[in-house]
């Protein structure tokens, strides 16, 4: 009936019924805004058993969320307090998709800001545990299990991986889909917190924002003169003169319209 119990309409009725209040009618009145338009049904749907007892326990569990906000509120202003010196490392966090205000908060108290104590992404990423792991048998390589990391970091990578994963033409929600596709949506999730805790890197390292690569950058990366590039910086890099030519494709004929 309500979309939030614990929204101003449902509160509303829940201290009135917690109070002693049990009259159907005057608990729907209770309702406001969109929700007042459900009034015949909400006056059906309070129609009910209610007693002494319920309320107690109405109250109680009322008066531990009630606790649990004014906790959440006294802890907020004193994360705000301590993080202020990195405002800025904060904002620039926040840029990444999927990353929010607190996500950044966190990101920061986990990793820190100076990125020399890692040296290179590839090391923040073994040691935060968001990176493949890598078995050898019989001279065969394989994927291994991740090593388990920072649990609150792995946390709030999670969360992160799942916001960017839903996101609208980004790289993140491009390369969850590509991956799940072909592994499935765990690993998928994996190798999303992995870019998002290498972006943080180099950003943090480079105090640079988020540069978004494009939902399509998986389609251009598959362009012919792209990859002849790097085919050619990969035969340099092994000491090779490489010079390639592309091929004339030719004309297609067409049939002519009868």
């Amino acid at each position: 009936m309500a979309s939030d119990l614990l929204g101003k309409s449902g509160r509303a009725m829940l201290d009135a019924l917690a109070s002693g209040t049990t009259d159907p009618t005057v608990l729907s009145d209770l309702a406001k805004g969109q929700l007042r338009k459900k009034i015949p049904a909400l006056r059906e749907a309070l129609t009910a058993f209610f007693t002494g007892h319920h309320a107690i326990i109405v109250t109680e569990i009322l008066a531990k969320l009630d606790y649990l906000d004014d906790a959440i509120g006294r802890l907020s202003t004193e994360i705000d307090r301590v993080i202020a010196p990195f405002a800025d490392t904060v904002a620039l966090l926040d840029t990444i998709p999927g990353v929010d205000l607190r996500t950044a908060q966190c990101l920061i108290a986990e990793i820190g800001v100076d990125m020399t104590v890692f040296g290179a992404a590839e090391r923040l990423a073994s040691w935060a545990g968001r990176c493949p792991g890598q078995y050898e048998s019989a001279g065969k390589s394989a994927g291994g299990k991740t090593r388990k990391g920072s649990k609150w970091l792995r946390l709030y990578l999670h969360e992160a991986a799942r916001a960017a994963s839903r996101t609208k033409n980004t790289y993140l929600s491009a390369q969850y889909g590509r991956i799940k596709a072909r592994r499935g949506p765990a690993k998928a999730r994996v190798a999303v917190e992995h870019s998002i805790l290498v972006a943080a890197y180099h950003m943090l390292d480079r105090d640079e924002p988020y540069h978004d690569r494009g939902a399509d950058y998986f389609t251009r990366r598959r362009d012919p003169a792209h990859h002849a590039r790097r085919l050619a910086a990969q035969m340099d890099a092994l000491g090779y003169d490489v010079a390639f030519t592309r091929r004339e494709t030719p004309p297609t004929d067409t049939p002519k319209a009868a």
